[in-house]
Protein backbone atom coordinates (compact mmCIF):
# COMPACT_ATOMS: atom_id res chain seq x y z
CA UNK A 1 0.00 0.00 0.00
CA UNK A 2 1.37 3.22 -0.77
CA UNK A 3 -0.68 5.47 1.54
CA UNK A 4 0.90 5.45 5.29
CA UNK A 5 -0.60 3.59 8.16
CA UNK A 6 -0.69 5.71 11.25
CA UNK A 7 -1.30 4.56 14.66
CA UNK A 8 -4.49 5.72 14.55
CA UNK A 9 -5.39 3.56 11.84
CA UNK A 10 -3.57 0.36 13.36
CA UNK A 11 -5.56 0.66 16.20
CA UNK A 12 -8.75 0.79 14.47
CA UNK A 13 -7.77 -2.22 12.29
CA UNK A 14 -6.75 -4.26 15.09
CA UNK A 15 -10.08 -3.07 17.59
CA UNK A 16 -12.35 -4.31 14.71
CA UNK A 17 -10.55 -7.37 14.01
CA UNK A 18 -10.96 -8.52 17.53
CA UNK A 19 -15.08 -6.55 18.18
CA UNK A 20 -15.66 -9.81 15.46
CA UNK A 21 -15.08 -12.73 17.79
CA UNK A 22 -17.16 -12.77 20.86
CA UNK A 23 -15.14 -14.92 22.16
CA UNK A 24 -11.99 -13.29 21.60
CA UNK A 25 -8.87 -14.06 19.18
CA UNK A 26 -5.03 -15.21 19.41
CA UNK A 27 -2.69 -13.09 18.30
CA UNK A 28 -0.99 -14.62 14.86
CA UNK A 29 -4.78 -14.75 13.60
CA UNK A 30 -5.33 -10.99 14.72
CA UNK A 31 -2.29 -10.54 12.48
CA UNK A 32 -3.34 -12.53 9.76
CA UNK A 33 -6.44 -10.71 9.23
CA UNK A 34 -5.30 -7.48 9.61
CA UNK A 35 -2.42 -8.50 7.17
CA UNK A 36 -5.68 -8.86 4.71
CA UNK A 37 -6.17 -5.18 4.14
CA UNK A 38 -2.97 -3.46 5.37
CA UNK A 39 0.19 -5.03 4.66
CA UNK A 40 2.11 -4.67 7.83
CA UNK A 41 4.69 -7.25 9.75
CA UNK A 42 3.77 -9.27 12.86
CA UNK A 43 6.22 -7.12 14.84
CA UNK A 44 4.59 -3.81 13.79
CA UNK A 45 1.04 -5.25 15.51
CA UNK A 46 2.02 -6.93 18.54
CA UNK A 47 3.50 -3.48 20.04
CA UNK A 48 -0.13 -2.24 19.37
CA UNK A 49 -2.05 -5.21 20.99
CA UNK A 50 0.58 -4.31 23.90
CA UNK A 51 -0.64 -0.45 23.49
CA UNK A 52 -4.45 -1.58 22.87
CA UNK A 53 -3.63 -3.86 26.01
CA UNK A 54 -2.00 -0.64 28.55
CA UNK A 55 -4.99 1.86 27.32
CA UNK A 56 -7.78 -0.65 28.75
CA UNK A 57 -9.17 -1.43 25.19
CA UNK A 58 -8.66 -4.95 25.33
CA UNK A 59 -7.94 -8.06 27.82
CA UNK A 60 -6.03 -10.80 27.47
CA UNK A 61 -5.95 -14.54 28.91
CA UNK A 62 -3.94 -17.23 27.92
CA UNK A 63 -5.50 -20.68 27.03
CA UNK A 64 -4.07 -23.92 26.14
CA UNK A 65 -4.38 -25.16 22.33
CA UNK A 66 -1.92 -28.54 21.57
CA UNK A 67 -0.41 -28.39 24.63
CA UNK A 68 1.08 -24.89 24.90
CA UNK A 69 -0.26 -21.25 25.38
CA UNK A 70 -1.97 -19.26 22.93
CA UNK A 71 -2.61 -15.17 24.38
CA UNK A 72 -6.01 -14.28 23.63
CA UNK A 73 -7.53 -11.20 23.33
CA UNK A 74 -10.84 -9.33 23.94
CA UNK A 75 -12.12 -6.37 23.63
CA UNK A 76 -13.46 -3.97 26.78
CA UNK A 77 -16.44 -1.82 26.86
CA UNK A 78 -14.05 0.69 26.54
CA UNK A 79 -12.15 -0.53 23.34
CA UNK A 80 -16.17 -0.38 22.14
CA UNK A 81 -16.51 2.53 22.98
CA UNK A 82 -13.12 3.71 20.75
CA UNK A 83 -14.07 1.24 18.09
CA UNK A 84 -17.13 3.30 17.57
CA UNK A 85 -15.10 7.10 17.70
CA UNK A 86 -12.86 4.88 14.99
CA UNK A 87 -15.91 4.21 12.97
CA UNK A 88 -17.49 7.68 13.00
CA UNK A 89 -13.93 9.84 12.51
CA UNK A 90 -13.31 7.22 10.03
CA UNK A 91 -16.53 8.06 7.89
CA UNK A 92 -15.82 11.63 8.06
CA UNK A 93 -12.53 11.34 6.56
CA UNK A 94 -13.01 9.34 3.98
CA UNK A 95 -16.01 10.89 2.67
CA UNK A 96 -13.67 14.36 2.46
CA UNK A 97 -11.01 12.22 0.46
CA UNK A 98 -13.43 10.81 -1.49
CA UNK A 99 -14.76 14.60 -2.36
CA UNK A 100 -11.79 15.62 -3.58
CA UNK A 101 -10.92 12.38 -5.77
CA UNK A 102 -14.37 12.76 -7.19
CA UNK A 103 -14.36 16.11 -8.19
CA UNK A 104 -17.04 17.52 -5.19
CA UNK A 105 -14.50 19.83 -4.29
Amino acid sequence: MVFNTGAALLDAVVLAVVSQEAQGTYGYKITQDVRKVIDVSESTLYPVLRRLLKDGCLISDDRQFDGRNRRYYSITDHGKEKLQMYKEEWKIYSDKVNAIFLGGI
